[in-house]
């Protein structure tokens, strides 16, 4: 069985950038217009890979600024709590220090759930290259980023491509999950943006859905991928897809195309999930495609791990995954043998 990655020894297995987000919720289900209350947890679609991979086992490191307050305090709990090494995190303390919120309404159906944001000129994009200590592109095997931190601003966008190059140039296996959102930019703008980095990048997660509208592919999705792999000598694409039953029912598959054996990696979907909280699951797809990736360096137990982290956090309240191995090593026990028994014990 051939190896995906030759990874260099390095003191880190995933360094992850990007800007974490305070979440807040109304309670019971309603409206933000209705109740008085707000529940706060921390996010980000980084931050939520980073999770993950470092509950799974891996010894993983988030590059990120916060605001020098309590709130700033608030999320640097979250971190070490989620086993995220803090060495690299940095602090600011200027008069305009703020973190970066959105609102998350959940949904019932008829109704979809709703994100409102706010988290223009929030203390990570306001980053500059000269607070970030060299060593760090050193430091890894992987370094994730999406294209939600491309998008945050052309300061951001233009700090991502420079941090993508110098942690290229150290030896590290580029990891990018184009991961689209409309209130940051147009998809025109994204995928224009998106294109100059790709020669960079190595694994590249992007939905079928978004090789269709965004890069305006047509055909088969395995000619798309293959396409893509050979233009932008891409080591591994992953595509996931999520099907929408109903508000709280989903399905759940992806494939892979790995470029150097030529091969195609599929699995059953995960089917009738039901939904608790669908927010961060693509993320933890991703998370489980890195720690297969890092753990066996083989895209076909990769995406075993990926399918599984996304059905999984579907399923738990919050932006972040508190998944341990043992339970996703069920799941996909389950999974690929059938359900032993109606609870666990």
């Amino acid at each position: 069985m051939s190896k995906l990655f030759n990874f260099l020894e390095k003191e880190f297995s995933l360094v992850c950038a990007g800007e974490m987000i305070m979440r807040l919720s109304p309670l019971n289900n309603e409206l933000l217009i209705q109740g008085n209350f707000l529940t706060k947890q921390m996010g980000g679609a980084e931050y939520n890979v980073a999770s993950l991979v470092s509950l799974l086992g891996e010894k993983v490191t988030i590059l990120t600024k916060l605001p020098n307050n309590t709130i700033g305090e608030f999320a640097h709990k979250s971190v070490i709590a989620n086993k995220i090494s803090d060495k690299y995190l940095i602090f600011d303390n200027s008069l305009e220090k703020r973190m970066a919120i959105y609102y998350y309404e959940y949904g019932a159906s008829p109704r979809k759930p709703r994100v409102t944001y706010d988290r223009l000129n929030s203390s990570f994009q306001n980053l500059k290259l000269n607070e970030i200590s060299e060593e760090i592109f050193s430091s890894t095997k992987i370094f994730h980023v999406s294209g939600i931190t491309l998008g945050l601003s052309e300061k951001i966008n233009k700090l991502t491509k420079e941090m993508i190059k110098r942690f290229k140039k150290n030896g590290a296996i580029i990891s990018f999950d184009v991961n689209f959102r409309k209130n940051l930019w147009t998809e025109k703008e994204a995928e224009e943006k998106i294109k100059e980095i790709l020669p960079d990048v190595d694994i590249l997660f992007a939905s079928e859905e978004t090789f269709r509208k965004m890069f305006q592919q047509e055909g088969k999705i395995e000619n798309i991928m293959k396409e893509f792999a050979k233009i932008y000598n891409l080591s591994l694409i992953s595509s996931s897809r999520r099907e929408v039953n109903s508000t709280t029912s989903h399905n759940f598959s992806s494939i892979i195309y790995e470029k150097k054996e030529n091969k195609f990696y599929y699995e059953e979907a995960y089917k009738n999930i039901e939904v608790i909280d669908r927010i961060g699951s693509g993320d933890a797809y991703v998370a489980g495609i890195l720690y297969g990736i890092l753990q066996e360096n083989n895209a076909e137990i990769a995406l075993k791990y990926g399918n599984a982290c996304a059905a999984l956090k579907n399923t738990i309240s919050g932006d972040t995954s508190c998944i341990n191995l043992t339970m996703l090593k069920e799941i996909i026990d389950e999974h690929e043998n059938g359900i032993n028994s109606e609870m666990s014990r």
